[in-house]
C-alpha cells in the first residue's frame, strides 16, 4: 500500500507561499525561490531583533549626549555623576525626560553637577 504525503506537503507549501506574500516577482510564486527567500527573511528577522536593541541604546546615548552638553557635561561625566548621586534611571527614561520634560532633566543635571563637584 502506498502512503500519500500530498496533503501535508501541500499544506507546507501553502504556509511558505503565505509567508512570502507581497514579495516581488518569483519570490512570491516559485517554490524554490520562495523557500530561499523565506529562510533569508527569517535569518534577517532573527538578527535584526537583536540589532534593534543595540540601535535604540545608541539612539538614547546620542540624545543624552546632546542633552548633557546643554548643561556643560560630557556623556561620560553625566553617567558617572548619576552613579555618584545614586540616581538609578536608565538611558531610555533619561532620554525621554530630556525630550519631553526638559525642566526635570535640568534638575537631574544640576544634581549630577553637585555630585561631581563634591566627589572632586
Amino acid at each position: 500500500m502506498k502512503i500519500s504525503y500530498s496533503v501535508a506537503r501541500h499544506k507546507a507549501h501553502k504556509r511558505l507561499f503565505r509567508e512570502s506574500k507581497g514579495r516581488w516577482g518569483a519570490r512570491k510564486n516559485l517554490l524554490r525561490t520562495v523557500k530561499e527567500q523565506v529562510v533569508r527573511a527569517r535569518c534577517f528577522a532573527y538578527r535584526d531583533r537583536r540589532n534593534r536593541k543595540r540601535d535604540f541604546r545608541a539612539l538614547w546615548i546620542t540624545r543624552l549626549t546632546a542633552a548633557a552638553n546643554r548643561y556643560g557635561l560630557r556623556y561620560s561625566q553625566f553617567i558617572h555623576g548619576l552613579a555618584l548621586a545614586k540616581i538609578a534611571l536608565n538611558r531610555k527614561s533619561l532620554s525621554e525626560l530630556a525630550i519631553h520634560e526638559p525642566a526635570v532633566f535640568a534638575e537631574i543635571a544640576g544634581v549630577v553637577k553637585q555630585s561631581l563637584a563634591s566627589a572632586n
